[in-house]
């Protein structure tokens, strides 16, 4: 019988970077790892340059990779999502036993766990899809983790990642969500929201330097003076620095030098699917998506450029103005981070309604305080919401952001205003405030809608003064009749 205390309590498949960061991670922490790719070179270049760091435990195989484990078995999957995923989840349960646990730490679609995680129940087997967030430097130093699967398995587990994953005021960034594909579906999310975050800030940054003048090194320490307030944020640092950056080639400021078509995986878009098919208005990480596509279409972009009329256009903001309209830009971009964050936490709230996952918006708000790509210092005002209200409608409805929304939204309208005069876009900040007032309005203009609706197809509707579904015979008599 195999010596379980010379095998290793968790092993890693996959050894590109956030494989092999997240493998040292859990060497670094005392855990003896076992490590498998499907190029032995990875495998080799790992041990070589990072072989003193802890205990590791080269595989040739996945055979030999599964018998270094002890039971029950924990295999972490670090491969790209999709058939690669999906190739490595059958060759492990093919040389695993009933009880052994496969994790999956990349940034599946939630819908291909919840099928996985049922494929792998029927062979006895634990599959847990874990979100991980925190990029490259996460993986290594401290990420935040959202595993999902059964809660049997994070029995075993849990401790293992809590053992890796980043702290604040001592409490892990790492919690079980719930059940099969929740972890993953959070992560989504998770990821959405950073799509909004990032792109209001670059709607910050671009009215600072094309509407106030601003140079990107000025800017930079805009942003190094938000940092120590209300946006404290991981995404507001590094914008700092990354504005300040000069190219070494050409000594203009890097921002300058690098085309702005900005890229994306897919987690954003898989995030307004999946909140259009639940039904829930997540506009902020709509529009970034939608941003992050139009600034990829270069071509149209370039065709369109000086071409398409502008109307007129105001001048720039005065010297004498210039304070006042960077607060203003400060507390829209705060505004509107509000806005993203309570859409993202709505759509989590449905999708557990949805799944039954009962996940705790709590937890959330209390892993994503650290490691993470979003995390922010305002995560602990959205944990305070939830703590004194759970079933709260919106995270606009408690009162702290309530009175915050009384001195930032004057602020966000006369930003929306200068920009559109200006001619310059900011998409999430204008459709984040038509949400806001789109929420507190008293009427909406979706009653025309209805009466359109029953006029050319007979779809009904609701009135205000009495219950029950009516339509009008619009090319009769136009009387009204019950439905």
């Amino acid at each position: 019988m195999t010596d379980q205390k010379h095998l290793a309590q968790i092993g890693v498949v996959g050894l590109a970077v956030m494989g092999s960061n997240i493998a040292r991670n859990f060497a670094r922490h005392g855990h003896t790892v076992a490590v498998y790719n499907r190029s032995p070179e990875r495998t080799d270049a790992l041990i070589a340059d990072h072989g003193d760091e802890g205990t590791f435990l080269p595989a040739k195989t996945i055979e030999e990779f599964v018998s270094s484990l002890q039971r029950p078995r924990r295999a972490l999957i670090m491969v790209q999502a999709g058939k690669a995923t999906d190739a490595v989840i059958g060759q492990l349960a093919d040389a695993m036993k009933e009880g052994d646990i496969i994790i999956d730490g990349g940034n599946s679609l939630y819908t291909d766990t919840i099928r996985r995680e049922a494929e792998m129940r029927a062979r006895g087997l634990h599959f847990v899809g874990a979100g991980i967030s925190g990029g490259e430097e996460g993986a290594l130093n401290g990420p935040a983790i959202m595993p999902g699967g059964p809660a049997e398995s994070y029995e075993s587990l849990g401790p293992l990642l809590e053992s890796i994953a980043a702290e604040v005021d001592g409490v892990p960034c790492c919690t079980h969500i719930g059940p099969d594909g929740a972890g993953h579906f959070v992560k989504m999310v998770h990821n959405g929201i950073e799509y909004a975050d990032m792109q209001v800030i670059g709607e910050a940054y671009h009215l600072l330097r094309y509407a106030a003048g601003m140079e990107p090194k000025e800017i930079a320490g805009v942003f190094r003076e938000w940092n120590t307030g209300d946006l404290n944020s991981y995404l507001v640092e590094i914008t700092a620095e990354v504005l300040d950056q000069v190219d070494a080639e050409t000594g203009r400021p890097l921002i300058d030098v690098i085309v702005d078509a900005a890229g994306q995986k897919g987690t954003g878009r898989w995030t307004v699917k999946a909140a259009l098919d639940l039904g829930i208005p997540v506009t902020a990480i709509g529009e970034a998506v939608f941003a992050r596509a139009l600034s990829g279409a270069r071509a149209q972009r370039s065709a369109t450029t000086g071409v398409l009329p502008s109307g007129t256009i105001a001048g720039p903001v005065s010297a004498d103005e210039r304070e006042r309209f960077v607060e203003d830009v400060r507390r829209a971009l705060y505004a509107s981070k509000l806005v993203a964050y309570a859409q993202g936490f709505d759509e989590i709230r449905a999708g557990s309604e949805e799944h039954g996952w009962n996940v705790d918006p709590r937890d959330l708000a209390t892993i994503w305080r650290g490691g993470c790509i979003i995390r922010a210092t305002f995560l602990n005002r959205i944990r305070d919401a939830y703590d004194a209200d759970p079933d709260i409608q919106s995270l606009l409805l408690d009162s702290y952001f309530t009175g915050e929304m009384v001195d930032l939204v004057d602020s966000w309208r006369r930003v929306v205003i200068n920009a559109t005069r200006q001619g310059l876009p900011v998409p999430v900040f204008a459709s984040s405030l038509s949400y806001y007032d789109s929420l507190r309005a008293e009427r909406l203009p979706a009653a025309l809608i209805q009466g359109q609706r029953d006029y050319f197809g007979a779809h009904t509707y609701e009135r205000t003064d009495r219950p029950g579904h009516f339509h009008t015979e619009w090319s009769g008599d136009r009387s009204e009749v019950q439905a």
